[in-house]
């Protein structure tokens, strides 16, 4: 386990975020010693599920969006769960967090889902990554490569298919962050 005392990570989610995917990063990143905090878009607790449609727990948030400055932080977090991913592609400042994260070159960690966020901000070109299965087809179209790995590192962007990838995934973002 890598040493994060000192590092800030943010996570960025919505309600119907896939719970192992904000909570299981966000426990080991905190055991290693970073600061994470969690936005949501309306500022308030969301509701995690798990299989997309089962609910679990509230998670509580730091702030919102809004409240979220990309340039104080050293690492990004967006998990997955479809809904939550649906709804945060859509969002012009969840976007324009991820391009502030992309253009300062800091460790991005995008899962399961998640990548839609990346191919609707106009980050998938050109970059090798991987997510969920169905979302092949629209990271190929987004001008990306798409790849069936655990763990996909290119450059900054580190990417994961699904909850069974969270220790390949969480590592990578350590080392990144190390």
């Amino acid at each position: 386990m890598s040493d994060l005392t000192g590092k800030t990570v943010a996570i960025i989610a919505t309600d119907f975020v896939e719970e192992p995917e904000l909570v299981e990063p966000r426990d080991a990143l905190r055991e290693a010693g970073a600061t994470v905090r969690i936005y949501s878009d309306t500022g308030e607790s969301i509701q995690a599920v798990q299989g997309d449609t089962e609910p679990t727990q509230k998670v509580e948030v730091d702030g919102s969006f809004d409240d979220l400055d990309a340039g104080g932080i050293h690492a990004l977090v967006v998990p997955g769960g479809t809904v939550n991913a649906d709804r945060i592609r859509i969002d012009r400042t969840a976007q324009d967090i991820v391009r502030r994260v992309m253009e300062d070159k800091k460790p991005l960690a995008v899962i399961c889902h998640g990548p839609w966020l990346l191919v609707s901000a106009g980050l998938a070109r050109g970059r090798n990554l991987t997510s969920f299965h169905t979302l092949a087809d629209d990271v190929r179209n987004a001008g990306g490569t798409w790849t069936d790995e655990e763990v996909v590192v290119d450059g900054n962007l580190i990417t994961s298919r699904n909850p069974d990838d969270i220790p390949a995934f969480v590592k990578a973002l350590e080392d990144a962050l190390s």
